[in-house]
């Protein structure tokens, strides 16, 4: 590998999908504001998804409906049909 183009600041990060509460830990650099408490015991960041493996129709096999933050709704306020 390359030196000095890879960061050097990976560390475990608790990843939250918001669709199913399904929670995995992985080694990462994302920038996080909140924890949660891990199975161990122990506190890491915690950075929420709003879709993963386990919720994505590809992996799942069935649609779900995901609406976050309303972006539906926004959508069809601001390009839906007149009445």
């Amino acid at each position: 590998m390359k030196d000095g183009i890879h960061p050097d600041n990976y560390r475990l990060v608790v990843f939250k999908d918001m669709s199913n509460e399904h929670m995995f830990m992985t080694r990462s650099t994302v920038e996080t504001k909140e924890t949660v408490k891990w199975e161990d015991g122990n506190e890491y960041p915690l950075y929420k998804l709003d879709i993963s493996d386990k919720s994505h129709p590809f992996f799942t096999g069935k649609m779900q409906f995901v609406d976050t933050a309303g972006r539906i709704d926004k959508f069809n306020k601001r390009y839906g049909k007149k009445k």
